[in-house]
């Protein structure tokens, strides 16, 4: 039963990482640390969301699909040292976007493009106590950097370095092998990045400007219900007000280049089963609250709704879990630069994930 509940981890990790609040790519799970003895994963992703939207501004006028497919992948590492320690280490790309407007539609933000890209490496320990309670913590370094090109705001582009900066992650986790059960809180820190830029527009020249990739809580959880049967799921708080992109030479008049009006909380809920020794399958359905505010141009969306399945498939000491998942977009209207609206868009993802234990 123990060795099925991390089976059950891995399909959550496969199937709920896709177009979650903000420009998330990665739920920064910490499963990995409760896997057995040695472990090695690689998790692959592809997200093709559909989203477009008109502009009251130019009826008739569509944005086309604005948000491009988008690839993942991310490679862990566990191992034990001794018998109360554990080491993992962790390569993702926590955030990124890809935005891209047709152009000769007639849409006011025709031809513009905005890229955000990421990567991180994450190095965790964990030590456990007598009474099922076990604490961890470790470094993240976290690269980032942007590009945005806007032929209708006076031809303003940016580009900026790629810079690199640390944050820290801590947590706790209490679990009853018995049953199956285990719950993990688990804190990320901001990161804070100075980014130098090089823009061209309404004031052109280099600059500097500061954004913070948000501080995050992660509550993971499993239980065992029935023989073969795990309940399993995650609540995922982000501080996404705090993530303010504002370079100096963007026209002030228009306020930020990116910004949130409230925070994400992301819920997913699962249900797994064992059918054989080889074979495990689960149902996953996730929620965002749409909260009715205007968003950014180059993130037209609020809330979500999703479900999706998995199956693992284990052999000895290899295990494979491929999953796929539906979203339902939530629609939204964008900021008054364009006052964009965007309705009944969807997205589709598919991930792979391979496990070995040596």
């Amino acid at each position: 039963m123990k060795h099925y509940a991390m089976v059950t981890a891995a399909m959550l990790a496969a199937t709920s990482g896709a177009y979650a609040g903000g420009v998330e790519r990665s739920a920064q799970s910490v499963a990995i640390l409760f896997e057995q003895g040695r472990y090695v994963e690689l998790s692959f992703g592809r997200f093709a969301p559909d989203v477009s939207g008109v502009s009251p501004l130019s009826p008739g006028a569509s944005s086309g699909d604005m948000a491009g497919d988008y690839n993942s992948w991310s490679l862990g590492y566990k191992m034990d040292i001794g018998d109360r320690m554990a080491f993992a280490m962790i390569l993702d790309q926590p955030i990124g976007a890809d935005v891209n407007y047709a152009a000769g539609t007639g849409y006011p933000l025709g031809g513009s493009t905005a890229k955000l890209s990421s990567s991180a490496v994450t190095a965790l320990l964990r030590y456990k106590f007598d009474n099922n309670v076990s604490v961890y913590g470790g470094l993240r370094y976290e690269t980032v950097h942007g590009e945005v090109s806007l032929p209708s705001v006076a031809g303003y582009t940016l580009d900026t370095n790629y810079d690199s900066e640390l944050g820290y992650v801590v947590g706790v986790a209490w679990e009853k092998p018995e049953i199956a059960a285990r719950v993990a809180l688990t804190y990320n820190s901001a990161i804070n990045h100075t980014l130098d830029a090089v823009e061209t527009g309404p004031i052109p020249g280099s600059s500097d400007f500061e954004t913070e990739v948000p501080q995050s809580l992660n509550l993971e959880f499993q239980t065992g219900i029935a023989k073969d049967t795990l309940l399993f799921g995650s609540i995922r708080w982000v501080d996404w007000t705090a993530f303010v992109i504002n370079p100096d030479g963007y026209p002030p008049a228009l306020g930020n280049l990116v910004d949130y009006a409230n925070d994400r909380t992301t819920y997913n809920l699962g249900v797994g089963r064992r059918f054989n020794d080889n074979w495990a399958g689960a149902v996953t359905i996730g929620y965002e609250k749409s909260d009715g505010a205007r968003t950014g141009n180059l993130g037209p969306s609020d809330g979500l709704k999703s479900i999706g399945l998995a199956a693992t498939y284990t052999m000895d000491n290899v295990k494979i879990t491929g999953g796929v998942r539906y979203v339902d977009i939530g629609d939204a209207t964008t900021n008054p630069l364009v006052s964009g609206v965007f309705t009944d868009n969807s997205g589709v993802g598919v991930g792979i994930k391979i496990g070995y234990t040596f």
